[in-house]
């Protein structure tokens, strides 16, 4: 695509974003709980137009070269961003679930599943590629010293042995070769000799022809109608195309195309960088003087009308107010000073309260929970949205875009530069704040001057609000530098190298009748698809930018629980693959025999958390997760003291603020052993993983098989492997196709290709997972509060449901 179509794109977006914006304020308007699912179509259309937004807006940054418009488009995928995980949040509330049946609403909207899936912005790994790198060298080279790399020793031959062995192999050679030569030549003595014997009659050569033509033509029509018949099978999307390499080399000449335009933004972005120093220094050499002379003179102006109107000389705004920004909003010395009264007037109220009896406060305190705990009851029963964080900075892009980029003349800037006039505004307003701060500094000196040389006054200064004290966290290992602290977990094993896995290896399909079971008051269980889509939006896109995870919803711990073989730690190494994020292994096996005690189980937690802050985004991952909440730990266990990190990890969670890129991940097979209350504290999420379902099993032999390097053919009926494979996992599918896909097997695909029955021998051997250890799950899931709120609502739904039907009898 071209620059111009890019910028097409952005206008069409705008126009969407509008359309947005205008549909927002509706939904903070109170609805009553009656009104739910009304409620929540609003919510769902709403968050799916933000994640196409979102797709848009990530293809526009991603190719658009103009440095200023990229500022803008950061500044709005960011925000878009941040707004679909606040709408995520709010379906949350909404449907008392972690996951979401959106198929009505794909319908209604005419969309198609591919629309529900959460964009991931290519930026996450792309500006942070250098870092990337050396941290892999890094690591790299701390384990290279751990276990240095022996040199490879091949036995000694002498000459002659070696001659020796090749004659052998040779002659063996030449020997299946007279013997394959021979064999053949039996063969067509045998058949020969049968011939004669039989008495076979012999025809014409204009017969034998005849023959030939028909036996021909019938193959080769046959072969075009299969042919014909096939093509038409790709065209419609019933078979695989077979035109792989074709379909290979465009895709490698778009990505090279996207390369090479990666690369002329960096061009341009260094450019406006060396643009923009230049501009800053210019401006302050040129119209820096006289900036400066004219703020203080009307700031000189503005003491003396103050004086004149009240016979004493105002107090200076503090810093933290604004400064001398107050005196320059076209307001008069008299608003001036009564915004000032009205600050001083609020502090000595403030004085006031809080040397009030306490009796006093109680009763007061008393009254108002009485009162606002009858505002609650009819408050909880209303549905709303809470006010956004991200609206603020959606149309505030918006309208930049407006004011600046909507009529401003395309063939300006042909080569896609800067533009001068809009950089040099910018500046200009950067540099009368710089200015502006000194000169605040010169002028609150020249105040006090005044005021003892005039009014003989002591100075007066209006000092801002002291922050209240906040506990800080006690650094254990003050005096040791951050690449000694890496180089101690790197050798201790508790931080390691994650492993190559991109998101969409997670591979399953949307829940088609999700609002169907719904509809008939049945609980419906998450497909696979959804997992994923739930792990891109608490896990990727909070961690894959500072800017996004420090005003988006706070999620500082997710719990994946299923069956083993669901792909729990795939997904973990999917969040560090695609946030580039530190994978740091807190699991309580991996903690067996190091940092005894208890100065040590400290410094074991606070090595990790101060690291993973330091490094950030970082990944902390706890494998069996119920092992540090064991209600009863079992004797083979007892050893490895599993809940020793209890207490110290809570606490180090708990200090980790908006802002902080730093995400604990658990994973179990068994929550059930763990004691619910402690585990339901730590973790904020928590996402079951039920076995796959049909439609995630038929993608899952498909996507497997296509991996492993066969070709999915005609001779193979995946549906039929897809419903034999019930109960078993993507672990177990996984297993059982490298057992039958060998380097040998692949070889023979072309003579003898795949067949269901291969693969059915290879799936016996291994144990499915059985309904009762599933429903076991769902109904430790459903004790969790989450899981209690959405019975609550099941059951409430259902009552409602049977008084309608007893009321039409």
């Amino acid at each position: 695509m071209s620059e111009g179509a890019y910028q097409r794109l952005w206008d069409s977006s705008h126009v969407t974003l509008q359309e947005l914006l205008d549909r927002e304020q509706p939904l903070l308007d109170p609805v009553p709980d009656r009104e739910r699912e009304s409620f929540q179509h609003r919510l769902s259309s709403l968050y799916l137009y933000y994640l196409g937004l979102l797709r848009r807006l990530d293809a526009i940054y991603d190719q658009m070269m103009q440095p200023q418009k990229r500022l803008l488009l950061r500044r709005l995928l960011d925000g878009v961003a941040g707004r679909v995980l606040e709408l995520q949040e709010e379906l949350v509330r909404a449907d008392l679930g972690e996951y979401h049946c959106l198929d009505h609403v794909l319908q209604e909207l005419k969309l198609t599943p591919a629309d529900l899936e959460v964009p991931i912005p290519k930026y996450f790994l792309l500006e942070q590629a250098n870092v990337l790198k050396n941290r892999e060298m890094m690591l790299a080279e701390i384990l290279s010293k751990m276990e240095p790399v022996p040199s490879e020793s091949f036995p000694v031959m002498h000459r002659t042995e070696a001659i020796i062995l090749l004659q052998r192999a040779e002659r063996a050679r030449q020997g299946r070769l007279r013997a394959s030569f021979m064999r053949e030549i039996r063969r067509e003595e045998d058949g020969d000799q049968k011939n004669r014997e039989d008495g076979r009659h012999k025809i014409s050569l204009d017969q034998a022809s005849v023959t030939i033509q028909k036996v021909w033509k019938g193959y080769l029509q046959r072969r075009r109608t299969q042919k014909d018949r096939r093509a038409e099978m790709e065209f419609i999307g019933m078979l695989p195309s077979r035109n792989k390499l074709e379909s290979g080399s465009i895709l490698y000449q778009a990505s090279l195309k996207d390369d090479t335009r990666r690369l002329h933004q960096k061009e341009k972005e260094e450019e406006f960088q060396v643009a923009m120093t230049h501009t800053h220094d210019s401006l302050i050499e040129t119209e820096g003087p006289d900036i400066r002379e004219k703020m203080k003179e009307q700031i000189r102006q503005w003491f003396i009308e103050c004086h004149a109107l009240t016979g004493q000389f105002p107090d200076f705004p503090d810093e933290s107010a604004g400064g001398s920004s107050l005196i320059f909003e076209d307001k008069t010395p008299e608003q001036v000073k009564m915004e000032l009264d009205l600050q001083a007037q609020e502090k000595k109220k403030k004085e006031q309260d809080k040397n009030k009896n306490k009796g006093e406060e109680k009763k007061e305190r008393k009254k108002k929970g009485k009162e606002e705990k009858a505002k609650k009851g009819d408050v909880d029963n209303m549905l709303k949205v809470l006010p956004s964080k991200f609206l603020p900075v959606i149309s505030a892009g918006h309208e930049e875009y407006l004011k600046l980029w909507k009529n401003h003349d395309k063939g300006t800037h042909p080569s896609q530069s800067y533009d001068t006039e809009t950089l040099w505004e910018e500046k200009r307003k950067e540099v009368e704040t710089e200015i502006r701060i000194q000169v605040d500094e010169l002028m609150r000196q020249e105040l006090r001057n005044l005021r003892l040389a005039v009014d003989r006054e002591e100075r007066r200064i209006l000092t801002a609000k002291k922050p209240g004290k906040k506990k800080k966290e006690k650094d254990l290992t003050h005096h040791r530098s951050l690449d000694s602290l890496y180089e101690e977990l790197v050798i201790q094993g508790l931080l390691k190298k994650s492993e190559t896995v991109a998101l969409k290896d997670f591979v399953g399909d949307c829940l088609y009748l999700g609002s169907t079971l719904n509809a008939a008051n049945k609980l419906s269980m998450p497909s696979l698809f959804d997992i994923r889509q739930n792990i891109a939006l608490y896990g990727v896109l909070r961690l894959g930018s500072p800017d996004i995870h420090a005003m988006a919803p706070l999620i500082r711990s997710i719990l994946l629980v299923g069956p083993p073989g669901m792909g729990k730690k795939m997904l973990v190494k999917a969040i560090c693959t695609e946030t580039g994020a530190n994978l740091f292994d807190l699991s309580p096996s991996n903690l067996q025999g190091k940092y005894p005690g208890r100065a040590g189980t400290q410094m074991a937690v606070h090595l990790v958390f101060k690291v993973a802050r330091l490094l950030q985004p970082s990944v902390i991952w706890i494998g069996g997760a119920e092992k540090t909440f064991y209600t009863k730990v079992p004797k083979e266990e007892r050893e490895m003291d599993p809940k020793r990190i209890k207490k110290d990890l809570i606490k180090a969670l708990r200090l980790l603020c908006p802002g902080d890129r730093v995400m604990l991940i658990g994973t179990t097979a068994r929550p059930q052993l763990a004691d619910m209350k402690g585990l339901c504290r730590t973790y904020e999420r928590i996402l079951i993983m039920p076995q796959p379902d049909y439609a995630s099993r038929f993608v899952l032999w498909k996507h497997i098989i296509e991996t492993q390097g066969a070709q999915v053919t005609q001779s193979l009926d995946i549906s039929a492997l897809a419903k034999v494979s019930d109960g078993y996992t993507a672990g177990h599918i996984f297993q059982a196709t490298q057992s039958v896909l060998t380097e040998q097997r692949l070889r023979r695909l072309s003579k003898r290709p795949l067949v269901a029955f291969e693969f059915l021998g290879y799936l016996a051997k291994l144990e499915p997972i059985y309904k009762e250890e599933e429903e076991s799950l769902k109904d430790w899931y459903f004790k969790t509060p989450l899981g209690k709120k959405r019975i609550k609502l099941h059951k409430e739904q259902m009552e409602a449901e049977e008084t309608k039907t007893t009321t039409k009898k």
